[in-house]
């Protein structure tokens, strides 16, 4: 019982950042069948977007019914629209926020990390697509949410 009682304790935090309403608990979980669903909340993108996402899952072997994907993607682009999306620190993030505002692997990720550690804070983009293994196209593409 105590140990309910802590695992219990320990997920508040994670569902405390998902707003109540319609949606909210296929997302958690739906998304929670692949990955920890702080994830979800690192991610801001429009109803395309969530919908692109959400398509990238299911091919990825994310299991649910029509109505509830269709939920969570209505869920997703309501509380976690692309017009309030932060810009990202590249020098005080972490590898999972990284992964996910980058759409990169963990691997790629845990790669700036390491590098920004042994290197030194990032001064622009150009320093960024120093990292070894890491594509450039894709960086200039988020270069707007990205400060250093």
């Amino acid at each position: 019982m105590r140990l309910i009682l802590f695992l219990a304790a320990a997920a508040l935090p994670v569902f405390a950042q998902f707003p109540d309403g319609p949606g909210k608990d296929e997302t958690l979980k739906l998304c929670s069948q692949c990955h920890e669903v702080e994830r979800v909340t690192s991610q801001r993108m429009d109803a395309a977007g969530w919908q692109e996402s959400v398509n990238k899952m299911v091919s990825l072997g994310m299991s649910g019914k029509d109505s509830e994907i269709r939920a969570v993607v209505d869920y997703l682009a309501k509380n976690f629209p692309a017009d309030a999306v932060p810009k990202l620190n590249v020098n005080k993030a972490m590898a999972i926020e990284l992964e996910s505002a980058l759409s990169l692997k963990r691997s790629q990720a845990a790669a700036i990390v390491e590098y920004r550690t042994k290197n030194g804070d990032f001064k622009s983009i150009e320093d960024l697509k120093k990292v070894p293994g890491l594509d450039a196209a894709k960086l200039d593409a988020k270069k707007d949410r990205l400060t250093f």
